[in-house]
């Protein structure tokens, strides 16, 4: 099957690294001196499941692959917006598009242009990250979970789970997809608004009566939306979600919150903006989330951005 990878980072470098080397025909879709390297050396991964060095087929110029059967989008939810535009030559009637962005808003973006029968909704468990021009540091986890926009049975959805699979990578085929997108967006939101807020870690943050208060609070507003929308979460996911902040590293922080805290772009708006502007669409309230957004927003501004 041909796939084509919309940003060669950490989650599509490593992704499309694995896929390549299983025997898929991928093509990335790169740029600046990421793309140099790659057309000169090849793509080079580090990782405790085998390292890696491919030639591999990479461009700035989507034109160039033509259309592909999945295309996977792998930027931040920040640069969306230019790759919705990006992959119109990667996209034919029977092409699927793949969303791993972090959030509950990309799906719903990439379908205003190309319809809801061409996206798959989904969700990536993966740490790695661009350790240099044509390098990926992979250090855990290489997961993908996805389905079809109505969570029905598909041989498209079938033949890139096997894909990932038969290259050494995990990926899941949810009974419902939204309840899958969903849960993770309840797993990281509250942490990443109260971390950036605070600067402090999970640690911290799960332990200090008053943070762990507005870290439940947080977490139950993103469930009371989700189930205004109609999406069935488990009845019991606020504690599980705070059970599994308790296993987390002491020092853990999300990306978001050290994107702000170091002056980057950050996915702020995708994340704790997000559930601001579902609420008010749901009739929600979101009391904390929004001032966990206004303080963030304060931050992002403080830091030029």
């Amino acid at each position: 099957m041909r796939i084509g990878i919309v940003g060669a980072g950490g989650v599509g470098g490593y992704f499309g690294a694995r896929l390549a080397a299983a025997g898929q025909d991928v093509a990335f879709v790169a740029r600046g001196k990421h793309l140099e390297a790659l057309k000169a050396d090849g793509l080079v991964v580090h990782s405790p499941a085998g390292d890696l060095q491919l030639p591999v087929q990479a461009t700035s110029a989507p034109a160039e692959i033509g259309p592909v059967d999945y295309v996977l989008i792998c930027v931040k939810t920040w640069q969306l917006p230019e790759a919705i535009d990006t992959i119109r030559p990667l996209v034919g009637p029977d092409t699927a598009i793949i969303t791993v962005q972090n959030g509950v808003e990309a799906p719903d973006q990439v379908a205003e242009v190309y319809g809801r029968d061409a996206v798959l909704p989904g969700a990536a468990e993966v740490i790695a990250y661009v350790e240099g021009p044509g390098v990926i540091r992979h250090l855990g986890n290489g997961k993908l979970n996805f389905g079809e926009w109505d969570n029905a049975a598909t041989p498209r959805t079938g033949l890139l789970r096997d894909a990932f699979i038969a290259a050494g990578l995990q990926a899941t085929v949810p009974e419902d997809i939204w309840a899958a997108l969903w849960t993770k967006f309840l797993s990281v939101v509250p942490g990443g608004g109260l971390g950036t807020a605070t600067g402090a870690g999970y640690g911290v943050l799960r332990t200090h009566p008053a943070t762990r208060r507005l870290l439940t609070e947080a977490t139950t507003e993103i469930r009371d939306i989700a189930l205004a929308r109609g999406i069935r979460l488990a009845e019991d996911v606020v504690p599980r979600t705070l059970a599994w902040v308790d296993q987390l590293p002491a020092d853990g922080t999300t990306s978001l919150q050290r994107d702000l805290i170091a002056g980057r772009p950050s996915e702020l708006d995708a994340w704790t903006g997000a559930v601001v502007r579902l609420g008010a669409e749901s009739g929600v309230p979101t009391p904390v989330n929004t001032f966990l957004f206004e303080l963030a927003g304060a931050r992002a501004l403080a830091a030029g951005n």
